[in-house]
């Protein structure tokens, strides 16, 4: 999957909007999940129609998949996985879920905490009163947990300015 990238990425950037993330999923029946954002953060239903149009067209031009696949593209949706850097630092201050490639010294794998942000190359989150520090190459996943100032933070930035 990660040969897929630096060849959607820019065909995602050309049709005006930012990667979030891209899998590759499946055995027989393959689906090509596309999640995707404008600069603004927003995505909506027409955005992921217009963009899963623009792929469409890209994709079936250069061939980049050799098998039978499904396009799907969605918006990151309020409990967005975090993928990129700047995203830990852009998120930080809210709920958090991290898991790393392998255990941490104490044979964790999992946490759950308030993101801190960013310590150099580091991710920061604060679990159960502890600060802990992950190189963000270590983790495999991370994503936002659903909570109501969340929720709240989402609505304040899609009502249109005054």
């Amino acid at each position: 999957m990660s040969h897929l990238e630096p060849i959607i990425s820019p065909a995602v950037e050309a049709a005006g909007y930012r990667l979030v993330r891209l899998r590759l999923t499946g055995g027989t029946r393959r689906t090509l999940q596309i999640m995707a954002e404008r600069a603004d953060g927003q995505m909506t239903v027409e955005d992921c129609a217009r963009l899963s149009r623009e792929l469409s067209k890209f994709l079936e031009s250069e061939d980049a998949i050799e098998e039978d696949y499904v396009l799907e593209v969605s918006s990151p949706g309020i409990d967005r996985p975090l993928t990129r850097l700047i995203d830990f630092a852009r998120w930080a201050g809210h709920e958090a879920k991290i898991e790393l490639m392998a255990p941490d010294s104490g044979g964790r794998k999992r946490f759950k905490g308030l993101l801190l942000g960013l310590d150099g190359g580091s991710v920061v989150i604060e679990v159960e009163g502890a600060r802990l520090a992950f190189p963000y190459g270590s983790i495999a996943e991370a994503k936002l947990v659903l909570t109501d100032r969340l929720v709240e933070e989402d609505l304040r930035a899609r009502k249109p300015s005054a």
